[in-house]
């Protein structure tokens, strides 16, 4: 387990596996490695990050992570496999799982929603991204993209 403050100040426990609080996961983040290069999207407040979101009433969040990848970047994902789960310890606190996945297809126009749709970077290109958010900067970051590299789709 992996803890440490994210750049609001909040902690933040990262476990792979499930997370050792028992608390119910209801964000998602997924997290696609596809022809060497990152899906990521450019959120519209927040900057460029990881497509995901909050689950809907009555939804899983598999069916989230499928949802907000579609949403954010058009992208359809498959073969999703939970690796990793954040707590974020905030006023209330909440539990975010970590997906990577297969890349199914890549829809030419898409819908999109709160962002301006798919990126594809390279490592190097995100490594020196200026505009990531919060979100892409805090310590567990590194970690994520190491377990996706070695285990991911």
């Amino acid at each position: 387990m992996l803890t440490f403050n994210d750049l609001k100040g909040a902690k933040v426990e990262l476990t792979f596996g499930e997370n050792r609080q028992g608390m119910e996961a209801r964000h998602v983040l997924v997290v696609l490695k596809h022809e060497g290069k990152w899906l990521v999207t450019r959120h519209e407040s927040r900057g460029i990050e990881f497509p995901g979101g909050k689950a809907e009433l009555g939804e899983s969040i598999e069916e989230a992570a499928v949802r907000e990848t579609i949403e954010e970047t058009g992208v359809t994902v498959k073969g999703l496999i939970k690796f990793a789960e954040y707590v974020v310890e905030t006023d209330p606190p909440f539990c975010k799982a970590v997906f990577t996945g297969i890349v199914e297809s890549i829809e030419a126009n898409p819908v999109l929603y709160e962002t301006g749709g798919a990126l594809w970077l390279t490592d190097a290109e995100l490594d020196q991204c200026q505009e990531l958010s919060f979100h892409m900067k805090d310590a567990g970051m590194k970690q994520i993209r190491e377990w996706v590299e070695t285990y991911g789709g």
